[in-house]
């Protein structure tokens, strides 16, 4: 059965609503600001979870959680549908109404998480032909996700809020990092050099990891919010072949006040000894993150810097304007498609 929508906002688009996928809340929590209504698909395959993670985010307001078979038989006519892979799109393709599919990965980070036998480039043409078919449309999180898939037409950032973070203290002399799933993602979190760099350095890793002892998800974003006000520092190294030089995680301490420490990834949002340092030399990067640990008034002042760089790129207002726009491109796509679904 549905729940009943949550207290609404100012600003609600004539009770208009979205049917999204939940793929991680983080990002799905962004949508909360657009002023729709919101049915949350849940209880997906594949999920850690069957229900909506509130460890990350809480569930956004103006919302309501649903299953798929309930949003199948759901008689709203949704204002547009958010997808995030070829499934979800399979999953809803006799629903008539406009949809977008968000890219978040590289094809080469699927490739490698799946393992899957379809080639990259085959990959790319069953997605291009189905959009096109359907008159769907493509947004990306960012350029480089873009374009791996060969989706360049249309990037919304992800974004942050200062004003959702406790004032940064940096009182902990310990770095802290945010990552799921580590086991298998070790080969594009470079996790050989940041064994490495921060082998002898206080590290605090937060996420779901079964087989990490002593690694444990945070009990909610209050907690998560805590962690950020009082660690020194973030860390964020990934291969550049696979990710981006920032992600979710990243915007958020940065938001919060926090300088990050990473490799000198082309797509990195940090400037090195201004908002953070960077370095691909590991015990280079040990160095800077020991002096970090050793003054924390220089930790205070380069996090301000970062927060600086999330007001200017990584904005909300900026992503709810990109969006808005985004669905209005879905639609009219939508009312020119070439097939009936």
């Amino acid at each position: 059965m549905f729940s009943q929508y949550m207290q609404k906002p100012e600003g609600l688009n004539h009770n208009k609503t979205l049917l999204v996928f939940n793929c991680h809340e983080a990002w799905v929590y962004q949508l909360g600001v657009l002023g729709y209504n919101l049915d949350i698909i849940v209880g997906l395959e594949g999920r850690s979870k069957q229900t909506w993670d509130e460890r990350m985010r809480p569930v956004p307001p103006n919302s309501r959680l649903i299953t798929l078979s309930d949003a199948l038989k759901s008689p709203t006519s949704y204002y547009c549908i958010i997808t995030h892979n070829m499934t979800d799109l399979l999953d809803v393709k006799l629903r008539p109404e406009p949809r977008i599919n968000v890219i978040h990965l590289t094809i080469e980070t699927r490739v490698l998480e799946e393992k899957s036998n379809i080639e990259p480039e085959k990959m790319t043409e069953i997605l291009h032909e189905y959009l096109e078919l359907i008159g769907g449309h493509a947004v990306a999180v960012t350029m480089n996700k873009g374009k791996s898939w060969d989706f360049t037409e249309d990037i919304v950032l992800n974004s942050s809020n200062p004003d959702d973070y406790l004032p940064y203290s940096g009182q902990l002399a310990c770095g802290l990092q945010i990552s799921n799933f580590i086991e298998r993602r070790k080969e594009y979190l470079l996790w050989d050099f940041r064994e490495i760099a921060f082998s002898k350095v206080p590290i605090r890793i937060v996420g779901h990891n079964p087989g990490m002892p002593g690694v444990e998800a945070v009990k909610n974003w209050d907690n998560l919010k805590e962690m950020l006000q009082s660690h020194r520092f973030y860390i964020h190294i990934v291969d550049p072949r696979y990710e981006d030089g920032f992600n979710m995680a990243t915007l958020e301490a940065m938001a919060a006040g926090m300088p990050v420490l990473g490799n000198r990834h082309p797509t990195s949002p940090i400037e090195h000894g201004k908002s953070g340092f960077l370095s691909d030399d590991p015990y280079e990067l040990q160095k800077y993150a020991r002096i970090l640990l050793d003054d924390r008034d220089l930790a205070v002042r380069m996090g301000r810097q970062a927060q600086k760089i999330v007001v200017e790129r990584f904005s909300t207002t900026r992503f709810k304007e990109a969006f808005l726009k985004s669905i209005e491109i879905a639609r009219h796509k939508w009312a020119g498609k070439k097939v009936e679904v």
